[in-house]
């Protein structure tokens, strides 16, 4: 890590009581990253989906989810309405420096997301100094 702030990439994270496999399945056939989808232990039915390309900031990453959200034929966007958690998680690598970094999410997007039931995390990863820095998980 250089120490500095800088944007790592945007999870979409689900939860459902009923099985995400289609709509994951859809994701991946759109050419998105599914990093994890399965039934946990309390019975719900988790993922973490990324996008396959990598963006300079989060309102291009969420735009790239939404168009495809936006697309889905209506059997996905049932699962997509049953998810009890639907949410986009910003993740960023901190460090000492700039002095001040921020970024933001334009009207519009919020907009989208907002229509589309989708909710907003951002997670920040801390500089770990001396540590081993593959052991961090990243957003």
């Amino acid at each position: 890590m250089d120490g500095k702030i800088h944007y790592l990439n945007t999870d979409l994270d689900l939860t459902s009581a009923g099985d995400l496999t289609p709509l994951t399945e859809a994701f991946e056939r759109a050419g998105f990253l599914v990093l994890n989808s399965a039934k946990s232990d309390d019975g719900l039915w988790c993922a973490t989906i990324e996008t396959g390309e990598t963006f300079d900031d989060p309102d291009s990453n969420i735009s790239a989810f939404l168009e495809f959200l936006e697309s889905l034929i209506s059997d996905l966007q049932f699962a997509w309405w049953q998810c009890g958690l639907s949410e986009f998680n910003i993740g960023y690598d901190c460090g000492m420096e700039p002095w001040a970094f921020n970024q933001g999410l334009g009207s519009k997007l919020l907009g989208r997301m907002a229509s589309s039931g989708a909710s907003l995390r951002v997670t920040l990863y801390p500089e770990r100094a001396g540590g081993n820095e593959s052991c961090v998980p990243r957003g």
